[in-house]
């Protein structure tokens, strides 16, 4: 199996993942219900797990994070705890189901929504974003690296922008958080989404939220216990508590911190410098493939590792299916979860082909996935088409 579907979720978990997160079941109580070994040994573990990352990320204070399921569940937290009817709100069609169908609810409810054009190499044109300002403009949202090409939006200018016109910056980093080094209080970012199963290599079903602290105020999704303030008939108001109502995801917690430590024993420069070898030496050998169509932007270097493409006239979920199936190569075929990237890259019927990778994958994995597209674009495997 040669997996190359990092982008979905990071494999293979490293060991001591799975370790942190069997020792906190069998250690752990719950945290903030009790005073009782086991209750303080689950509030420590989360308490730390938030310390590192806010260390991680460069974050004012560890009471910026709240722990929640994953990016999507930040992302609506951010969006509708932040936007209110008669609020207008600018994103681009960069944007993940994450935020495109939150956003689409909320115009619903009197919410004005702006969405920026991409071209066909997926990339958005921020210089004009001025001539989309209204009087009453109150956030961007914006992802910081698109799933489907894997290009970088520059958080620099946009971020100045949002600073000079006092808007809220709404960051999706499902797919940098973990790849890039982010300082986020010396950054323009009011909010950061992101998940920990993808580059932060911790397990599916764990993410947070960073709010910058004396800046925006987030409403909760949800209330009810939070292990203070019992017998207030409202939900604390104070961070992070006020953004975690419910028993927090305790082994996803510990699984996560486990993850932080891989990456900080590895180095993220280390690791962006073997995923950027990897990528550009993939992508160097999948244009030299005639009848493929790479899409993306890849004149820029600072990308994250990702190449969508297809194979001339070919579905792009065959083309997937034969490489599971003909060469133990796990790909992501289809829309992506991202409607309009295809519809501006040309793809909307199709799909693409996505590989996704990580520094865990080799040159002579993809050596063996290169093959393989030759081999179908030369033909070869078309007898399972329809």
């Amino acid at each position: 199996m040669i997996y190359l579907d990092q982008a979905a979720t990071s494999y293979p978990k490293p060991p001591e993942v799975g370790k942190a997160m069997c020792l906190a079941l069998q250690t752990a109580g719950n945290s903030g219900r009790g005073g009782h070994l086991l209750s303080l040994e689950a509030s420590r573990l989360v308490f730390e797990v938030r310390w590192e990352l806010a260390r991680f990320f460069g974050a004012e204070d560890a009471s910026c994070l709240a722990f929640t399921a994953n990016a999507t569940e930040s992302l609506n937290l951010a969006l509708l705890g932040v936007l209110r009817p008669g609020d207008h709100v600018i994103t681009t069609e960069l944007e993940h189901n994450s935020v495109l169908r939150p956003l689409y609810s909320l115009e619903k409810r009197g919410v004005e929504v702006t969405i920026l054009k991409a071209d066909r190499l997926g990339v958005v044109d921020f210089s004009n974003l001025g001539s989309h300002l209204r009087l009453n403009t109150r956030a961007l949202v914006v992802n910081h690296a698109s799933n489907v090409t894997g290009n970088v939006v520059d958080l620099g200018f946009v971020g100045e922008f949002c600073q000079d016109h006092d808007l809220i910056l709404i960051v999706d980093a499902a797919q940098t958080a973990g790849w890039y080094p982010y300082d986020l209080q010396h950054s323009p970012i009011d909010i950061l989404a992101f998940t920990g199963h993808k580059g932060l290599w911790g397990p599916q079903g764990v993410g947070g939220i960073y709010v910058k602290p004396d800046r925006v105020g987030v409403r909760p999704l949800k209330t009810g216990g939070s292990g203070v303030q019992t017998f207030s008939k409202t939900h604390p108001s104070e961070m992070p508590e006020a953004l975690e109502a419910g028993t927090l995801n305790l082994p996803g917690i510990a699984g996560l911190g486990a993850g932080l430590r891989y990456i900080q024993n590895l180095g993220l420069s280390q690791i962006r410098k073997n995923e950027a070898e990897l990528i550009t030496y993939f992508y160097q050998g999948v244009r030299g493939i005639p009848g493929i169509e790479v899409y993306g932007d890849f004149s820029c270097l600072n990308r994250c590792p990702i190449v969508s493409l297809n194979i001339e006239d070919m579905d792009s979920s065959l083309v997937s299916r034969l490489l599971a199936e003909e060469y133990g190569i796990f790909t992501r075929s289809g829309g992506h979860c991202a409607p309009l990237m295809h519809a501006a890259l040309g793809t909307k019927e199709r799909g693409a082909v996505r590989f996704s990778l990580s520094h865990m994958n080799t040159k002579e994995e993809l050596d063996v996935a290169l093959q393989a597209l030759a081999e179908l674009a030369a033909g070869q495997g078309r007898e399972y088409h329809g």
